[in-house]
């Protein structure tokens, strides 16, 4: 079976440490998901691939607790087998926020603020029987004091 990225070009993988995918302007701006070009000024320029910070903050977060309409979900559950899972904005520092599945479903055990890093994901399979791939956040494990 192999695994493979919901769609070409969202992130770095397989990779040891992962990256999102954006696109720069000349005027510093970024755009995620990364598109080759855009309107800047008023003029169609083409965007610099970049990779963006692997960790940042949690900005805001929710729990999706009905299965997504279809399409474009892409997940292979049903009605019946569907499992809630909560979703958030990670503020990525220097960068933009980008809103992401989470790692942790429990949103007692999540709070504005903490520290996320990117991980790569199961979400579905394909018609083939592929592993999709997505991104989410996962909360960095606070080191207890001594």
């Amino acid at each position: 079976m192999t695994q493979v990225p919901l769609a070409e070009g969202l992130f770095t993988w397989p990779a040891a440490d992962p990256a999102l995918i954006a696109g720069r302007a000349s005027d510093g701006s970024l755009t995620f998901p990364y598109r080759s070009h855009r309107l800047v000024g008023g003029a169609r320029e083409e965007l610099e691939k970049v990779e963006l910070p692997r960790r940042g903050t949690l900005w805001t977060f929710t729990t999706q607790l009905f299965r997504p309409t279809s399409p474009p979900y892409a997940g292979d559950d049903t009605e019946e087998t569907f499992e809630g899972f909560t979703v958030g904005y990670v503020e990525l520092p220097g960068a933009l926020r980008v809103e992401a599945r989470l790692t942790e479903p429990d949103p007692a055990k999540l709070r504005i603020g903490q520290e996320m890093e990117l991980r790569i994901v199961p979400l579905g399979r394909t018609k083939d029987g592929d592993t999709t791939m997505i991104y989410a956040f996962a909360p960095v494990q606070e080191e207890a004091s001594p």
